[in-house]
């Protein structure tokens, strides 16, 4: 990570607002870009862009190359003459502003983008290009198998299930419309991307992204890749990740990720991981690395199991899973929350990632504590909170009144250490201090999720870890006000970012 200290903003682009149900790649992403330069604001942070799958969890993906559909922009296929007029405002009428509605976009969305496909000229050189680069080959290939077989993968005729080539030769050129209907999504959604990405380097906004550790089991990474996963003959989990029993959870969490067999990626000197971590960083100026303690050591538990009480804790690649990415890995950001050893901190100051640290785990009567600002290095990205925190508002609000008032005089000493001056009136007053602390921060980059920037409560909040449902619905109703960027702009200069 470049030495000058930069502001960031943390908004996914399904919170993004818009008419058509969800926010996309479109003029308001643009117009979200042109208003963080405007205001100093250096970087942008998504969550990952991927296809989900069920929950609608961005960390859980049909394939970790993939692109989310739901993100191709109507406007621009419409003005590439790939839908009509009147089917914009049918899909418009089906929306109103809030929460995205997954529900509905699962039952319209694939049927429009089908309209705009069947318009599409796909022997045009450009995307023939994009197909013949293999790029969405096995997304395509396992997407058109999942509309012809259903369910899941290891449930498939052996043919398919197995990748006979002769088998896939015959899936692809008996169902060749729906197999090009899937690497036809894709090329639109990395067509408008790569645009999107390009303004934002004009503008010197950088974008961050982020990697999950894991990848879904049911997915085109592990149905094209099962020798490097923890599966028996049939295809069938062996071993599932999680974290062990905590104070947060008796049982534990058991997450039901397949694990890497690290012994055959090592065999290849880590060749799909090196793929997919330069592909990331192709699509982004700056990746985190979810869950990156387990790359150190991490926790699996026999498939099957009901909780995550009986799991073992293994050794995980260590450095050795970077050693061909080169320069790249100056732009690996680390996330480093949770349970931390003395492993994952060696591994961390052996590869010079910067860490993060959350102000939202700040305030408690430790004077150590590494999210404290006055303790916080310049090697590092501080966040007020993350999409799995509550907001700072939320927080507060959700305090008892003797809570209230510790946090307050914990806060506002801080304030006083960091030689902030600003009063905290009421639980109204909490965003912006956090913000004020954060940007005052040592760190090198200092990130402030939009509900923050906005002073929004609970109602807000992303994601709620442990929940099945409910989550990742978040979205604004319109773009921040000038007026909330102008005071974000006047705090970035006051605080020399």
């Amino acid at each position: 990570m470049k030495k000058e200290r930069k502001a960031g903003v943390l908004c996914h682009i399904s919170s993004l607002p818009g008419k058509y149900g969800i926010g996309s790649l479109g003029k308001t992403a643009y117009a979200f870009a042109r208003m963080l330069a405007k205001s100093g604001v250096r970087a942008w942070q998504i969550l990952p862009p991927v296809q989900t799958g069920y929950g609608d969890s961005p960390y859980s993906s049909v394939s970790c190359y993939s692109g989310n559909p739901y993100f191709i922009d109507l406007e621009l296929l419409a003005k590439d003459k790939l839908l009509e007029k009147k089917e914009l405002e049918k899909v418009r009428a089906n929306y109103r502003a809030g929460e995205v509605d997954y529900g509905a976009l699962y039952e319209e969305r694939y049927s429009t983008l089908r309209k705009a496909f069947s318009r599409f000229a796909f022997d045009s050189e450009k995307f023939r290009a994009f197909v013949k680069s293999g790029r969405a080959e096995d997304y395509a290939l396992f997407m058109t198998a999942k509309t012809v077989f259903g369910g899941s993968f290891p449930d498939w005729e052996d043919g398919i299930k197995h990748r006979d080539a002769d088998a896939l030769e015959k899936l692809r050129t008996d169902y060749h419309e729906e197999y090009l209907f899937w690497q036809f999504l894709q090329y639109e959604f990395w067509t408008q991307w790569d645009a999107l990405h390009e303004e934002c380097k004009r503008l010197g906004v950088s974008l961050v992204g982020d990697l999950p550790l894991y990848v879904a089991y049911d997915s085109a990474d592990v149905w094209a890749h099962p020798e490097l996963f923890k599966l028996d003959k049939d295809l069938k989990l062996t071993k599932v990740a999680g974290v062990p029993p905590d104070y947060f959870s008796e049982d534990g969490q058991l997450w039901g990720n397949p694990v890497y067999d690290w012994k055959a990626h090592g065999s290849t000197h880590f060749k799909w991981w090196t793929e997919r971590l330069t592909f990331a960083l192709s699509c982004f100026d700056f990746v985190r690395i979810d869950h990156f303690r387990g790359i150190d050591r991490y926790y699996e538990v026999d498939a099957g199991e009901k909780t995550a009480k009986s799991g073992t804790w293994c050794d995980g690649p260590k450095e050795k899973l970077f050693e061909r990415l080169g320069e790249d890995k100056s732009r690996i950001i680390a996330e480093d929350l949770g349970v931390i050893d003395d492993g994952v901190k060696t591994l961390l100051s052996k590869l010079g990632f910067p860490g993060m640290k959350v102000l939202l785990f700040a305030f408690n009567d430790d004077p150590e504590n590494p999210f404290l600002p006055k303790n916080i290095k310049k090697n590092s990205v501080c966040y007020t909170g993350t999409h799995d925190n509550d907001t700072v508002k939320g927080y507060v609000d959700s305090l008892s009144a003797e809570e209230f008032y510790l946090l307050r005089s914990r806060v506002a000493m801080a304030l006083a250490e960091q030689g902030i001056s600003f009063r905290l009136k009421n639980a109204k007053k909490f965003p912006e201090a956090f913000i004020r602390l954060a940007l005052r921060s040592e760190a090198r980059l200092s990130v402030v999720p939009v509900q923050d920037l906005l002073g929004l409560g609970n109602e807000a909040r992303m994601n709620f870890p442990g929940k099945q449902e409910g989550n990742w619905k978040f979205r604004l109703d319109k773009l921040p006000s000038h007026r909330a960027m102008a005071r974000l702009h006047k705090m970035i200069k006051m605080y020399r970012r």
